[in-house]
């Protein structure tokens, strides 16, 4: 038999709240993370808003000499690392579990873009010797699930995915599948993503991925509405700890939910643009449902990838019919991405996050800023606000460029 994995902790950093129960509640009251753009000057920009982590200070979390020496994805890391750990009970330790029994897996898409641009003006304006001899460890990806496995002392398991949007969707499932196989007993798993910089948000712009509305932030991240123009660049970190059920069980965990499935694929189609007729994002939700044994019958609510572009909410809402035919009208499809914004890399562990936040509470976040429907979506996206209504599965799908797509099934716990 294949070994069930539980979800023991969560932790969250996102630009609406700075841990699980503060970005829960900004999300029950359906505020907006959007606002004029503080981390540099961005008057010359054509895009100058995003989704920003606000008032957060690394040193509740890090040595402040350590958090100068790393990139803000680190920091955010390390936040959302320490606030999941606390929540399942290890803060003090793994107890007779052995290091190597733990594992840590976290996503990042990007890297240490804000570092790498800070380090490349310093090498023009300075020469070689100004670069730091810290740039290159604190600027790599997977430094993430280094320093997280360095400080609990995790031996099992550990190493990054990178896969634009989808790399903690990524992630999560790899992590699920390592305790399932028997890999390991406990994972430290999620994503993390800081990269609000001059070249992304103009790299993004150039591409007319984002949203153009300069006069209205809040207004701006609007999934499935007939009148969105682009994502809302976000940054942030989700993290779970995920633990072998049995090996909860004995040690008297709070068990806040369950991973049951993960579903991957490829749209072997486009750099950027998903596949028209949502072939690939069908193919990870049949995947997902298939690996946790469950029928589309059984799902209540699926946390969309849901990005505000327009070819994106159309081929989602495609997929999602193709897979749960009749049934797909009868559950709630939400993108808290409308509040979040895009997270990039850290959107999959984030939002898969919420989604198991949703069958532990039986509540749904709205998908705020809906004005005039789109005839091509025209499934319950939770337009009208806040939602009570009890789910025992939900999916959370997470799709990156390059046509990578992941779905996780998350299954609301009962001890049967």
């Amino acid at each position: 038999m294949r070994r069930r994995v539980a979800i023991t902790g969560i932790g969250l950093v996102t630009p609406i709240g700075l841990d699980p129960d503060s970005t829960w509640d900004a999300l029950l009251r359906g505020v907006s993370g959007a606002g004029p753009i503080t981390q540099f000057d961005a008057s010359d920009q054509s895009v100058r808003f995003a989704c920003e982590v606000k008032d957060f200070d690394p040193a509740q979390y890090m040595d402040r000499k350590d958090a100068r020496r790393a990139d803000r994805f680190l920091h955010f890391s390390m936040a959302a690392a320490e606030q999941a750990v606390t929540e399942a009970g290890f803060a003090d330790g793994f107890g007779e579990l052995p290091p190597d029994r733990v594992g840590v897996l976290i996503g990042v898409g990007i890297g240490g873009l804000p570092l790498l641009e800070a380090q490349h003006e310093k090498l023009l304006a300075g020469g070689p010797r100004r670069v730091s001899p810290f740039f290159i460890p604190m600027f790599i990806p997977d430094m993430a699930s280094g320093m997280v496995s360095m400080r609990y002392g995790a031996q099992g398991p550990n190493y990054a995915t990178v896969s634009a949007c989808a790399s903690s969707g990524h992630s999560v499932g790899l992590a699920f599948r390592s305790i399932r196989n028997g890999e390991a007993d406990v994972m430290i798993t999620g994503g993390s993503e800081s990269t609000i910089t001059p070249l992304a948000v103009a790299g993004f712009a150039n591409m007319r991925a984002m949203s153009t509305r300069n006069d209205d932030p809040k207004r701006a991240s609007r999934p499935f509405d007939a009148h969105r123009d682009g994502f809302v660049l976000g940054e942030g970190a989700g993290m779970f700890i995920l633990e072998e059920l049995e090996h909860a069980k004995a040690r008297g965990a709070t068990i806040l939910g369950e991973v049951a499935g993960f579903g991957q694929s490829a749209d072997a189609y486009h750099m950027t643009a998903p596949a028209p007729d949502g072939s690939g994002a069908r193919l990870a939700m049949e995947q997902a449902l298939d690996d946790a044994g469950l029928d589309p019958a059984d799902v209540g609510y699926i946390n969309a990838h849901g990005t505000s572009t327009p070819a994106n909410d159309v081929s989602e809402t495609k997929a999602i019919k193709d897979v749960l035919g009749d049934h797909a009208y009868s559950i709630v499809v939400g993108s808290t991405k409308s509040m979040t914004g895009h997270t990039l890399g850290a959107a999959g562990a984030i939002e898969g996050a919420i989604s198991a936040l949703v069958c532990l509470r039986g509540i749904i976040p709205p998908t705020i800023n809906f004005e005039e429907a789109d005839p091509e979506c025209d499934l319950e996206y939770a337009h009208g606000g806040v939602l009570e209504r009890e789910v025992e599965v939900a999916l959370s799908n997470s799709f990156g460029f390059g046509g990578h797509n992941v779905c996780l099934a998350v299954r609301r716990w009962n001890d049967d």
